[in-house]
């Protein structure tokens, strides 16, 4: 099986562990399950960094980096089929980064791991609550 993991949940597994559920902690640390992350994630974190919303120090750009090199996941394409998808994705909200996300999940036939209860109401994708 293929997770992919919202932003929330990689940042989680990697600076908070404790805030993921049992189910998600499980599978994100099972030998059986692949992690994918999409590039919209670390666009994403950079943007919570900037923010202020998420620490990664000392330099978030180096941080995100060194995180990809070390955490257990694969980077998923950002394609033209993805970009569609996005508009269609079955999300009553418009947040960009939770459609491209999303719409990764289901061009790709990942299981989306999130806490994020909009996400969750996503009907045409495969979902792992993270808490």
């Amino acid at each position: 099986m293929g997770l992919l993991l919202d932003t929330h949940i990689w940042l989680w597994s990697l600076l908070d562990p404790d805030r993921l559920g049992e189910s998600a902690r499980h599978a994100l640390q099972s030998g059986e399950t692949e992690l994918f992350l999409s590039p919209i994630s670390v666009w994403e974190s950079l943007l919570l960094a900037e923010r202020g919303r998420v620490v990664l120090n000392p330099y978030p750009r180096r941080w995100l980096r060194e995180a990809m090199s070390i955490s257990p996941v694969t980077e998923v394409p950002l394609t033209i089929d993805v970009a569609i998808a996005s508009c269609t994705v079955d999300i009553e909200h418009q947040d960009p980064a939770d459609r491209f996300i999303a719409a990764t999940a289901k061009v790709h036939s990942l299981t989306l791991v999130t806490a994020d209860t909009r996400l969750l109401r996503c009907s045409d994708i495969d979902l792992l609550p993270g808490q």
